[in-house]
């Protein structure tokens, strides 16, 4: 494997590696699942989004599946989390970042305190779906009818359910947050599915980070 210095993209542009191949594999399997785990899910919410149901061979699989592929999506977040932990530590810029969002929205990047792997945003929304799977694996367990709702009783399911339906709810909105963020910011999306990005892309967007890589 060629030592960063050394990668180049067809324009011969410098690029650092953001993501490894093993992160980003990481990353897919996480957002594979919870697009199928969104739509089934509504496809159980509400009978005018049944359609969905299509999507893991028709209601009873729907069923029977969604729980299941809800346990491969949190291992494979918990195990993207525990990657990334260490960069998601809120400090001193990250709270003069968000006192600065106007400058964010209108892209005066230049005038923002230098910034790390991530911006505050991207560490509020890791929180904010750290938060969500538990919430979702637990609350899950209780309404999984086939092995553990008979030790529940039915209030505590009812609870349950309702909370498993708002932080659903919530995920997605977040995960919409997410994808536009990665569509606004040119080149975050080349990221993950390359695994680089330019040295003027992070000099840019990260400065703190890109000089950290440098350094490196």
């Amino acid at each position: 494997m060629k030592h960063d210095s050394e990668l180049r993209d067809v324009k011969g542009h410098h690029l650092i590696v953001r993501y490894t191949p093993n992160e980003r594999t990481n990353h897919w399997i996480t957002a594979i699942t919870f697009v199928l785990l969104a739509l089934s899910g509504l496809a159980m919410f509400h009978p005018s989004m049944s359609w969905f149901y299509a999507l893991l061979g028709g209601g009873q699989w729907t069923r029977i599946l969604h729980p299941f592929i809800g346990c491969v999506m949190f291992i494979s977040f918990l195990i993207l989390a525990l990657r990334f932990w260490h960069h998601n530590y809120l400090d001193r810029n990250d709270v003069q970042w968000m006192k600065q969002m106007n400058d964010v929205l209108t892209n005066r990047e230049d005038r923002l305190p230098e910034i790390g792997k991530y911006n505050a945003g991207q560490k509020l929304l890791f929180f904010v779906m750290v938060a969500s799977l538990v919430l979702l694996l637990l609350s899950g367990i209780v309404i999984w009818r086939a092995y553990f709702a008979f030790y529940f009783p039915i209030t505590v399911i009812r609870i349950a359910s309702v909370v498993h339906a708002a932080t659903a709810f919530v995920l997605i909105v977040s995960i919409i947050v997410h994808i536009y963020a990665a569509l606004w910011v040119k080149g975050s999306i080349g990221a993950m599915t390359r695994g680089t990005v330019t040295y003027g892309w992070a000099r840019k967007h990260h400065p703190r980070w890109f000089r950290e890589m440098i350094g490196k």
